[in-house]
């Protein structure tokens, strides 16, 4: 009351709801206006947010996600083999990033993925020949999020490969990730000359007992107490993980050192592995992600996103109210710097399953605790501040272990909320590395992309569908 009564008694005061251009004239004329940061929703969602408005249930629902999402406490725990970990894989199974797709649908990335392993499996004698036994669908592709697990770029896991497994030391929920293979002209990457295969069988063969042995020398690594740290340190815990990977190593060292049940020679070249692979702790941050976001799903009129992924052909989104149903629409490029020679001409559409660090809070979403970032994936440091404090506008929560010196240690935003961004306009902010669209390529770049409106667009009407 006493509100208005200062505006009655003061000098008349304008309320604008989106309008700067008219806000910025009225207060050229010397009056007071208050301001409402408003936009009007993507066309063709109005009725669906007024049905979810109306059921009155989803802002509950989306505090029971977010609640559950921050819960989870990530361990990793172990070193497995692919096909001892997924049931009902078989020696011609391979999981993939991203919502499901076919051979003939494939990017060229995903296809030199699914070569590369195919020569790695010694499913066949050459490129050529894995090229038509898979266009025959003499393998089984089937995407890693249908198996609770989650893997960078092209994604492809193949049964002999190593595979870490990380648990919820606060629940029972499970995540897999394989192991990561450095920069360059990697498998994930599209990659799958001679180099590209030695790499992966060394994988399968030392690094991934080795590091098995470690842990169940050590017992669990707690990576979000990492990821945490890693975030003050300069990290952003998508494509800056220097931090957190030399924290890692930091964490195994001592049992690395004292045997670890492993030749020493071998322990000699993991450590060498990891510490010349700025990116090696990708694939385990991505896991723990994978564990927090499969801890909302399933929660009745909930508009949170689960799942954000690419294959290099189609981006998909779940939302936790949706259950397993992909949204998609077609992958977008990439705007990035490159390297050497290349150019965007180059460059495959958006891939890969690291874009479930966004989907938890870190990612594109904590650019602004990584500065340095800019120098990889472009753009400026004030930029990255702008592009993070822009995602709070689509989530519902801050996290209270991933903090932001920058922002005065405020936590990251997190869990995104597609009927915020319908409502705002706002997309997804995701920073990335760049395949080359040729199969055999590997890795041309890395820098920014915003996930597709189409995709929260098809998830919100349908989720409205659902109450």
């Amino acid at each position: 009351m006493s509100h208005l009564s200062d505006l009655l008694d003061n000098e008349p005061a304008v309320a604008t709801a989106g309008a700067d251009m008219l806000a910025d004239s009225i207060e050229q004329q010397g009056s007071t206006v208050s301001r409402a940061d408003w936009r009007p929703p993507v066309p063709g969602t109005e009725s669906a947010l007024a049905r979810l408005a109306a059921d009155g249930r989803m802002g509950e629902a989306n505090r029971t996600a977010i609640a559950r999402m921050l819960a989870v406490r990530p361990h990793l725990v172990d070193i497995g083999v692919a096909r001892d970990v997924f049931p009902g894989m078989t020696d011609r199974t391979f999981l993939h990033a991203g919502p499901p797709i076919e051979w003939d649908r494939a990017s060229g990335p995903m296809q030199g993925a699914i070569i590369g392993a195919m020569l790695y499996e010694g499913l066949a004698d050459d490129p050529d020949d894995a090229a038509a036994k898979a266009a025959r669908g003499e393998v089984e592709l089937s995407p890693c999020h249908h198996h609770k697990a989650v893997g960078p770029m092209a994604g492809v896991t193949s049964p002999s490969m190593p595979v870490a497994i990380i648990k919820d030391g606060a629940g029972d929920g499970v995540a897999y990730s394989t192991l990561n293979e450095g920069l360059g002209k990697v498998l994930r990457y599209g990659a799958f000359g001679p180099e590209v295969i030695e790499r992966l069988h060394w994988m399968d063969r030392v690094l991934g007992p080795v590091l098995g042995a470690v842990l169940r020398n050590r017992g669990p690594v707690d990576l979000q107490s990492l990821i945490a740290q890693a975030l003050q340190m300069g990290d952003d815990g998508h494509n800056r993980n220097r931090a957190v990977t030399s924290l890692f190593l930091r964490e195994i060292g001592a049992a690395l050192v004292d045997g670890a049940d492993a030749p020493v020679d071998q322990r000699r070249e993991v450590y060498e592995f990891i510490n010349n692979n700025d990116h090696f702790m990708l694939n385990l941050v991505m896991a723990a992600g994978k564990l927090g976001s499969d801890a909302a799903a399933g929660v009745e009129a909930s508009s949170v996103v689960t799942v954000m992924a690419r294959n290099g052909t189609d981006f998909g989104v779940r939302l936790s109210g949706t259950g397993d149903r992909w949204f998609t629409a077609p992958a977008p490029p990439v705007d990035g710097l490159y390297l050497g020679g290349f150019t965007d001409e180059d460059a495959s559409p958006d891939i890969g399953d690291s874009t479930i660090t966004e989907t938890i809070g870190i990612g594109g979403f904590a650019m602004a605790a990584a500065p340095a970032i800019v120098g990889f994936v472009g753009g400026t440091a004030a930029g990255a501040v702008r592009r993070t404090l822009a995602m709070y506008e689509i989530t519902v929560a801050e996290h209270p272990a991933y903090q932001i010196p920058m922002l005065e240690f405020r936590g990251t935003p997190t869990g995104i909320d597609a009927a915020r961004i319908v409502r705002t306009g706002v997309t997804p902010m995701i920073n990335t590395g760049i395949a080359g669209k040729v199969p055999g390529i590997g890795m041309v770049g890395a820098g920014l992309v915003e996930a597709p409106m189409a995709c929260f667009t098809a998830a919100i009407n349908a989720l409205a569908e659902t109450v």
